[in-house]
């Protein structure tokens, strides 16, 4: 028996394109919530990147846009703006990408809507804030890694400032945004009433970097610099064995302690530089060279047989093209190999998510561009005479 998800008779209306709004609305459609997409006539952007099997499906789209359905609506037109607000009518959350200024031009603004909606939860993502003097301006997700320091903190890797690879401000931003799309729900469902959220990616990246590197910054006035030393050095990076790399990383006294056993050099541990927490705090440097130095003198083979039965963590350096293959992932059937109906077997990441009464599921594979706009319409109440105008007419169109 299909267990209940904890979205449940929850309609979110998603007008968002790229990554951070769509992965919020997956987030929530795998876990019960009922999402419409609402795209352009071109469709989300998404659509034409990455490697496809059919126009409009590119891999990129169809890695954050499952557990959806699609309409197309043409909001530059007034049948357009009309079933945008007999969607919205209906609809639980919205959740948009637009705009402030854009999303005024069409009527929706938190205060418009919330006149005729008080129990809609509406959230806004942006790239800054609208309070703040950046608001308003374009963002992606390079141009917030540098805003928020990410990127020159890449410098003590590559001696100059570079991007994390992959879309770290995105991913990140968009998970907040359906937690608090979650708590506006649990405060809705508790009082009745609706609020605006606003999850901008610069503030949230800002305060995701600066839990740790805020150091001595966290009191005021300060107390000492910025930056947790030891992640931002150089020497943090997998280390060489013999033949391969491995990720090591003991941390408790028991574990030094064990490694330089296994190493051979227990006396290592008499040195004050290394046998307490606070020693090696004040000697990171020298304390990693160690351990480079200890790593080199095995093989991988080896290392992973001596770590295999001990408590220090440690893995091997995988690349990406290893994960469809590991055999952790594959023993809790992480990766899901689906059919779909016109794009044939996909293989999709589970949602990470584990939950015993009431776990997140892959209930709708990525839609075709308008996939869903009749069905979608009717719900809206149009008779089949408008909704066959309106796909005439291209305020609403069907697939392409």
């Amino acid at each position: 028996m299909t267990k209940k998800r904890p979205l449940e008779g929850i309609r979110v209306l998603e007008i968002a394109s790229m990554i951070f709004g769509p992965l919020a609305g997956q987030y929530l459609g795998d876990m019960g919530a009922e999402v419409i997409k609402l795209e352009p006539p071109e469709g989300d952007l998404t659509r034409a990147i990455g490697p496809r099997r059919s126009p409009k499906m590119g891999a990129f789209f169809m890695t954050s846009n499952r557990s959806k359905r699609s309409i197309v609506v043409d909001l530059k037109k007034p049948e357009g703006r009309e079933i945008l607000q007999r969607l919205v009518g209906k609809t639980d959350v919205l959740l948009h990408s637009m705009r402030t200024s854009a999303a005024n031009r069409l009527g929706l603004d938190y205060a418009t809507l919330a006149a005729n909606h008080p129990a809609l939860v509406y959230c806004h993502v942006t790239g800054f804030s609208d309070d703040g003097p950046y608001g308003g301006r374009p963002a992606y997700d390079d141009i917030i890694q540098a805003a928020s320091g990410l990127a020159m903190m890449q410098k003590v890797i590559n001696g100059e400032p570079r991007y994390v690879p992959t879309i770290i401000a995105d991913k990140i931003s968009g998970v907040h945004a359906a937690y608090a799309i979650v708590l506006a729900l649990m405060h809705q469902m508790r009082t009745g009433e609706g609020q605006q959220v606003d999850v901008s990616m610069f503030e949230t990246m800002t305060a995701f970097n600066m839990l740790e590197h805020q150091w001595g910054h966290a009191f005021e006035p300060p107390i000492g610099p910025m930056g947790y030393e030891p992640v931002i050095t150089a020497a943090r990076r997998p280390y060489k064995t013999l033949d391969g790399h491995l990720a090591l990383l003991p941390y408790s006294d028991a574990h030094w302690k064990c490694f330089f056993e296994l190493a051979g050099e227990a006396q290592i541990m008499q040195d004050p530089r290394f046998s307490t927490f606070a020693g090696r705090q004040k000697n990171v440097s020298t304390v990693w060279g160690e351990i480079e130095r200890q790593v080199a003198r095995k093989t991988n083979a080896e290392w992973l047989q001596l770590l295999g039965a001990e408590d220090i963590p440690f893995s091997v350096v995988n690349s990406i093209e290893d994960l469809p293959n590991d055999p952790h992932l594959n023993a809790i059937d992480f990766w899901k190999i689906m059919e779909h109906p016109t794009e044939g077997r996909l293989r999709l990441p589970m949602n990470p998510i584990r939950m015993s009464a009431s776990p997140p599921e892959i209930t709708r594979l990525p839609p075709s561009l308008g996939e869903h706009s009749a069905e979608i319409l009717r719900e809206c109440d149009y008779e089949e005479s408008a909704i066959l105008q309106l796909l005439a007419q291209g305020g609403a169109c069907a697939a392409v």
